[in-house]
């Protein structure tokens, strides 16, 4: 199907891909993908040569003047708990019936992003607005009830295309299909986004210019998007302010995306001994640092503080069950004494335990951004201060990396970008920690290839995909140089056949 300049190769839903949704993604692509391209060669080009990170002298003005992000709007003024998902049929009616103040649907790391998926996730989110969603189990009928969390959409990174929308023989920006399709389409009330991956406050502006150039085609008064912005890259953490201020007419937030932004850690700093991920928790001192400073960076400029994804899954098992839920209180206990105005859990079962600690921090009010935090002094040598974390590592660590990463791409490649592993929801974002530990281990000479092929052919048996699973990982955790991300590959490689770009 040809739509003006955007081909469509493979099905063409009726309902999402209609020839007015495609002139919209049309004219975002015509008008931002130049940009797009330059800001990915820029971040290459740092890969390549590496310069030392600090706050930037040329924004000092703006993290010294007095501003403030745009005010708050219904439906995202309390967040006090938000659960994360993809958007598939059910999981759009159980996480909105949840009890959260927020549903992220997430197209990004959470989704293996099929067509299917893509497409269908959607068509889920346009029938969740419009009181059509519901599905049927077992029998039973279920379907969104009264008081629905509020839909925020978080489309896939600017590093990602979407192979089946073609423009001139050339994939479009995913983030611009999944972006453009929501607000087109389910959006336009309430058109709320999470906006991953940034590396500094130039994407942030493209961002920007995105959501006033879409308001102006759609005829949405200016101002109306909100955006919160996932600070998950150590790049990201020293311009904090320069994102919320390149954004400040569209911005709602911040998030601390905690397994993403190690994952940056290792991209950046590769020879940086780091102990095995089990132990990198949120109260490390480099990562203590981070999440202060963006509750302070956040309430200083009236926007929101969102803490980081409790990822547990509750089991069967009680006493398996009671230590988890007691670390998992723990964890939204330090946020809510942070200063966090809310935080991230994984499954449904997880919502009273995070409501109830905001509900006893916050009593009457629906945020915490009065504290200011003026006591957080934060330098750029304790963001950057890695040997805080120790350096231990061992050899069941070694085990489960691969173990995940494995078991995670076999799902991914089936579909499914949220899987249950271990008893944790894991997503993209920790198969990509996994593997880089992986590599950066091997590199550092405390493994032997010999070892890690020995665990990993014991890993592969039983899966699905076992053959595309280790040429995956063997292209991604044990190559001589580091790939940035697995999913480019896996998508070109495995997901889609389609031959374009």
């Amino acid at each position: 199907m040809l739509n003006h300049r955007i081909e469509v190769v493979g099905d063409a839903d009726p309902v999402v891909l209609t020839p007015e949704a495609l002139d919209f993604l049309a004219q975002l692509d015509r008008e931002f993908a130049g940009r797009r391209a330059d800001l990915l060669a820029a971040r290459r080009h740092r890969r390549e040569d590496p310069a030392p990170l600090g706050f930037l002298e040329e924004t000092r003005h703006i993290r010294n003047a007095d501003w403030s992000v745009a005010g708050h709007v219904a439906g995202l003024e309390d967040r006090r708990v938000e659960i994360t998902g993809p958007p598939t049929r059910k999981m759009t009616v159980n996480a909105l019936n949840s009890g959260a103040k927020v549903w992220l649907a997430d197209f990004e790391d959470a989704t293996a992003p099929t067509w299917e998926n893509v497409i269908g996730g959607q068509r889920n989110l346009l029938d969740a607005v419009t009181g059509k969603l519901d599905f049927t189990e077992n029998g039973k009928r279920y379907a969104v009830g009264e008081e629905p969390a509020t839909i925020v959409a978080r489309p896939r990174g600017w590093h990602l295309v979407e192979k089946h929308l073609v423009s001139d023989g050339r994939p479009i920006a995913a983030a611009l299909v999944d972006f453009g399709l929501f607000l087109f389409h389910a959006g336009r009330e309430k058109p709320f986004f999470y906006l991953p991956k940034l590396e500094n406050h130039l994407e942030a502006r493209l961002w920007n210019d995105v959501f006033v150039r879409a308001q102006e085609i759609l005829g949405i008064p200016r101002g109306t998007i909100r955006a919160t912005v996932l600070i998950e890259t150590i790049t990201a953490a020293f311009e904090m302010d320069e994102i919320l201020y390149e954004l400040r007419e569209h911005c709602a937030g911040l998030n601390a995306g905690r397994w993403d932004y190690l994952f940056s850690v290792l991209k950046n700093f590769p020879d940086q001994p780091l102990p095995e991920r089990a132990r990198l928790t949120m109260t490390v001192p480099f990562m203590r640092a981070y999440t202060e400073l963006l509750v302070s960076t956040c309430h200083r400029r009236g926007a929101h503080a969102i803490g980081g994804m409790a990822a547990f899954i509750p089991s069967k098992d009680p006493e398996a069950n009671a230590v988890a839920f007691d670390k998992v209180r723990q964890d939204k206990e330090r946020e809510a004494a942070d200063g966090f105005d809310g935080s991230w859990v994984a499954h449904p079962g997880l919502v009273p335990v995070c409501r109830e600690v905001f509900d006893d921090v916050l009593g009457g009010w629906p945020h915490q951004l009065g504290r200011l935090r003026e006591d957080v002094r934060v330098t750029a040598a304790e963001l950057l201060d890695f040997s805080s974390a120790g350096d231990e590592v061992t050899e069941p660590g070694l085990r489960n990396n691969i173990a995940v990463t494995v078991r995670y791409l076999d799902a991914w490649l089936d579909g499914t970008g949220a899987v249950a592993i271990f008893g944790l929801m894991e997503d993209a974002a920790t198969a990509e920690i996994s593997r880089c530990q992986v590599w950066q281990w091997l590199r550092r000479g405390l493994f032997t290839l010999e070892l890690v092929e020995k665990i990993l052919d014991e890993e592969l048996l039983g899966l699905t995909h076992a053959d595309a699973v280790r040429e995956l990982f063997t292209d991604v955790a044990l190559g001589e140089a580091l790939p940035p991300f697995i999913t480019p590959r896996a998508y070109a490689h495995h997901l889609t056949r389609v031959a374009v770009g």
